[in-house]
């Protein structure tokens, strides 16, 4: 991979990683479609995908630097007794809805790698990703309103237990989330805040994990150097686009998953032709 591709991958991932649209899953089906030669079997391509992630959670930190301060603060015990407790309260909530994705991924793990060198595979799942956001969107247009505010430990683990799915290249994590918080009856910006609140220890999890590898003497030089840069433009894309989804789950709260579905089956049967064709 050299440096340009590296680069348009970085900003396909920051901005599909907060989209409901499936960051690994473009990451995967991308340079096959395009036949840029990308071996993503290779034991450096994940380690980079995850400084890509390292980038994306660096984003998130800093647009909710007050959501995270609030929550150190809190269980550190700063600040009336109201805040402590309430911060307390959020920080658990996170905490068990991380969970699930952490237990299942180490169980799965052999069986997920496996999955990214297919782009086949993942372009049939961004399939079932655009059906799983529709799917969403349909039962919570039942009844539901409710605030972040109001999430409770069954919705935490629930919606912990949805974020598993994303483990699959064409499932998006913030989708998966995001419809887990839709069909708890919390409203669409609560879902998503939510949502980017748990990627950040995910990511950095396993961050702490795959990155050591890039640094292993049989990786080949320059491609840590590479990935770091990768990370930055990954980084920047991720928090413009977390600026845009905040405002854009604030003003469409009746419909706002049902483009993205759209988008997801479009470009999943337009990737299969691809690949089936050539």
């Amino acid at each position: 991979m050299d440096v340009i591709h590296s680069i348009l991958i970085a900003i396909l991932q920051g901005a599909t990683e907060l989209f409901p649209v499936s960051s690994l899953g473009h990451a995967v089906i991308l340079p096959a479609v395009l036949g840029w030669g990308i071996d993503q079997r290779s034991h450096e391509f994940l380690p980079f995908l995850v400084m890509l992630h390292l980038g994306t959670a660096a984003a998130l930190l800093l647009f909710f630097w007050r959501d995270w301060w609030a929550l150190g603060t809190g269980v550190l015990g700063i600040g009336d007794s109201h805040q402590v407790r309430e911060s307390r309260r959020v920080f658990m909530l996170i905490v068990l809805a991380t969970i699930p994705a952490v237990v299942v991924g180490f169980a799965l793990e052999k069986f997920v790698r496996g999955l990214f060198g297919s782009p086949f595979v993942a372009a049939i799942f961004l399939i079932v990703n655009g059906a799983l956001l529709l799917f969403g969107e349909q039962l919570r247009a039942r009844g539901g309103h409710r605030k972040l505010s109001s999430l409770t430990v069954k919705d935490a683990l629930l919606i912990g237990c949805w974020q598993c799915t994303a483990l699959i290249p064409g499932i998006s994590r913030s989708g998966a989330t995001i419809v887990g918080g839709l069909l708890r009856g919390i409203d669409h910006e609560g879902s998503a805040h939510f949502s980017f609140l748990i990627a950040t220890p995910i990511i950095l999890g396993a961050t702490v994990l795959e990155v050591p590898k890039l640094l292993h003497e049989s990786v080949t030089p320059g491609v840590f150097q590479m990935s770091l840069l990768a990370a930055v433009v990954a980084g920047v894309t991720a928090y413009a686009s977390t600026v845009f989804l905040m405002r854009y789950f604030r003003s469409h709260d009746s419909w706002a998953l049902n483009p993205f579905a759209y988008y997801c089956g479009v470009v999943g049967l337009a990737s299969i032709a691809v690949l089936t064709l050539r």
